[in-house]
């Protein structure tokens, strides 16, 4: 009894745990099953992750090829063990094996025992085990994901792709036939060399198929007229960066990807077709991210261009993750976060005129300035200098704070590490966070008009496989509101287009996409996001090493790439308006704010119930003319009853003095009547240096000692300006109000007199030798 407990015991205990502990190759597939991608096995094979099925052709092809008994016995098959001895013992050499697919799922597992009859009966005892623990389909599928097929290539879905460039599913009988005879004499017949033999027991194989009533005689005819393949074929490769990613945390399993391998071939021909661009002028990387916006998957994943050959250049980098200058792309969060709290109006004005803060010193890109302009035209038209003045009264703690709560993972350092240069490329972002945020604005406008409330925001990251599921927190507050996005949202549709993409208004069908760009500094990167309430689309031009090119801008680089993107995707209808979380707020036409009494001009606008709070028009002030509105009087020096009391719109002098060249209907103030003056005037402002509290002068080329240039406005152009540094005379300006000067190193005092007696002092230090 003791015995045979433990034989027993030693019988269930003889079959290792897994049968087979081979490395697999990673494999991954695109959302509707279609190959995109594979990495060898660490072992050098070929060898895809065990499936659980065979597909029927090659259920049917294997058993009447190897084991037509498969089904009735129990692991082993005494008569063709007695055949195969018979047959061995006439021939005088082994021909015959008369191992059973189980017998032979069991060699496989034992990776090449010699063929001797000591491991025939240990091959038969563990047959017996293995038909204990696993079902015929299972033992099948093990044979079949660990049968060798010539080469480095095992298993049955290796060979199906790599010999005809399909799964095992989508064969024709002569392909799985063929596939089915390999494994008999992997070595000796495998796709090109002896093609005649291979022919030979495909063709046996399938006339067997025809005679056992598998496939009709027309079938078998057609197939018999198959060419074999020919050299093993390369697997899929069209998301290769993509396939690295995913290797690195799934090495060895099946994937099944949300991308789309049609759209993800589509856009690495854009990509291609604008690399050949590009490249002309030394600018070789680009990288592309496609986003679905209601289920945050990712649609198409192009991590870099491919490699020219050259292996110069850094295709090999994953764009997509790697963190680069952010340029200019984050000024829609900053006008979204000011808007959402209450800070500004969309129609805002915002001073535009040489600004120096905290010795930072920011240039817009046409290095022009339009004195003042409005928030919203500021961020269609990407002007740096705005953008910084509304960081530096919005804080740059607080836009930090904002931009880690949406999820950007490369903001390591402090705020005070990045600055007033955070809207300006000071940080380095990725693509894939940069898409992850606009993703995240464009649902929450669609679960508002969906839900009627503002969802919680958890910016998830976007889905890269099928089976991962998004969560949303229900606690979480919202970072930004559905009405500030929806603002911000319309303002970027208002973005100049590329000039290839000229005129598209004109079109009815041309779709409506929130979109900008980025230029980093130097032009390294080129930055473009695109979103529709479907889809984000993001996109990176550049160098993978860093090196800048002239004419590398996002406008030039990245937005072309971006629209033709577009162009490949379905079209939809654009946002609905959130109108439960808008107002309607009375603004001045003029400046943009909420306007005041004596504002003569009013409009409005939607935006955030939190707008209501921004500040009042301080533009408009109530002047006092004389009776033919020519001068400026007051009760002091005119009669009372004849003053006409006019608003007007007054802008501070720096402001003023550019505002006049890009608006011609702006009116300077009348000149004081002969005779009058007022008290409460500034007519004088210094436009450079900007607060010049301490300044350094460098050394010109020759090394003799530089001088600095100090400009200033005037309301009245024509009036002209005495300068003095420390009350020595420096000369006069007319007009044109700059002057070169070059003080010694110390503190001092500037000194402005105009022809009115208006005085303007400003106290400077020179450091440095």
């Amino acid at each position: 009894m003791i015995p045979a407990a433990m034989l027993l015991l030693f019988f269930w205990l003889s079959l290792p745990e897994p049968i087979f502990d081979d490395p697999a190759s990673t494999v991954a597939f695109d959302r509707n099953g279609r190959l995109i991608g594979a990495r060898i096995a660490t072992d050098g094979q070929w060898r895809f992750p065990e499936e659980n099925s065979v597909p029927g052709k090659f259920r049917q092809c294997i058993i009447t090829f190897e084991d037509r008994y498969f089904f009735s016995h129990p692991g082993i098959n005494l008569f063709s063990l007695f055949r195969a001895v018979k047959q061995n013992l006439e021939a005088g050499k082994i021909v015959s094996g008369g191992s059973t697919i189980t017998m032979q799922v069991v060699r496989l597992s034992r990776k090449g025992k010699a063929r001797t009859v000591r491991e025939k009966l240990i091959e038969m005892w563990l047959a017996l085990r293995v038909e204990c623990s696993f079902t015929k389909p299972e033992i099948l599928a093990l044979y079949a994901s660990h049968a060798p097929f010539g080469g480095n290539v095992v298993g049955m879905d290796a060979a199906a792709w790599r010999y005809f460039g399909r799964s095992p599913q989508n064969l024709s009988w002569a392909e799985t036939a063929t596939l089915a005879v390999l494994p008999n004499a992997p070595a000796l017949i495998h796709p090109g060399k002896n093609r005649k033999l291979l022919l030979r027991k495909r063709n046996r194989l399938l006339r067997k198929l025809y005679h056992s009533a598998v496939i009709d005689s027309l079938t078998c005819q057609l197939a018999l007229s198959e060419p074999l393949p020919g050299k093993p074929l390369p697997l899929p490769n069209i998301a290769p960066h993509l396939t690295e990613r995913l290797a690195k945390a799934n090495s060895g399993k099946v994937m099944h990807t949300t991308i789309d391998a049609g759209l993800q071939q589509s856009v690495d021909g854009i990509v291609s077709r604008h690399y050949g661009r590009l490249s002309s002028n030394r600018i070789f990387n680009m990288a592309v991210l496609v986003v679905s916006v209601p289920t945050g998957e990712v649609l198409a994943y192009i991590g870099n261009t491919r490699d020219d050959g050259s292996g110069m250049h850094g295709n090999d980098v994953d764009i997509i993750v790697s963190p680069r200058s952010s340029g200019s792309i984050l000024k829609p969060l900053l006008y979204c976060s000011m808007l959402g709290d209450g800070e500004i109006l969309p129609g805002t004005l915002v001073p535009d005129i040489p600004t120096t803060i905290s010795n930072y010193s920011p240039k817009n890109f046409n290095v022009t300035y339009d004195g003042a302009v409005h928030a919203r035209d500021a961020l269609i038209r990407s002007l740096n200098i705005p953008a910084v003045r509304l960081l530096s009264d919005y804080g740059v703690a607080g836009f930090h704070n904002k931009l880690k709560a949406c999820g950007f993972t490369t903001l390591k350092f402090e705020p005070d590490h990045y600055g007033l240069s955070l809207i300006l490329g000071g940080a380095e972002v990725t693509l894939w966070d940069l898409c992850k945020v606009y993703r995240e604005l464009g649902n929450t406008l669609n679960l508002y008009t969906a839900e009627g409330q503002i969802p919680a925001a958890q910016f998830p990251e976007p889905t890269l496989l099928r089976e991962a599921k998004q969560t949303r927190p229900s606690s979480a507050p919202a970072v930004f509101g559905a009405g500030a996005i929806f603002c911000t949202l319309d303002a970027m549709k208002e973005v100049r287009r590329p000039e290839a993409e000229t005129g598209w208004e004109s079109f009815l069908s041309s779709r409506q996409i929130a979109w900008k760009t980025g230029t980093s500094f130097g032009f390294r990167d080129a930055w473009a996001v695109g979103i529709t309430p479907e889809y984000v689309v993001g996109v990176w031009v550049g160098n993978a090493g860093g090196e800048g090119r002239p004419g590398l801008t996002g406008l030039s680089a990245a937005a072309p790439v971006l629209f033709e993107v577009f162009g490949v995707l379905p079209q939809n209808e654009w946002f609905a308006t959130p109108w439960d979380d808008l107002v309607e707020i009375p603004v001045c036409r003029q400046s943009g704010m909420r306007p005041t009494v004596i504002c003569p001009d009013i409009d409005t606008v939607l935006a955030p119930a939190k707008c209501m709070e921004t500040h009042a028009c301080r533009y408009h002030r109530l002047i006092h003319l004389d009776s033919t509105e020519t001068f400026r009087v007051n009760a002091n020096c005119y009669p009372s009853q004849k003053i006409v009391s006019e608003p007007w719109f007054i802008l501070p002098p720096a402001m003023a003095w550019f505002y006049r060249s890009v608006d011609p209907f702006y009116r300077s103030l009348p000149p004081w009547m002969p005779g009058c003056s007022g008290s409460d005037e500034k007519p004088m402002q210094i436009i450079r240096p900007d607060k010049p509290s301490k300044i350094f002068i460098p050394r010109e080329m020759s090394g003799t000692k530089g001088k600095v240039v100090f400009e200033v406005a005037h309301r009245s152009p024509d009036n002209t300006i005495y300068w003095y540094i420390d009350n020595d005379f420096q000369g006069t300006t007319r007009h044109l109000h700059k002057m070169a000067l070059r003080p010694d190193p110390g503190k001092h005092k500037l000194i402005l007199v105009d022809n009115d007696g208006n005085i303007l002092t400003e106290t400077f230090e020179i450091v440095g030798k």
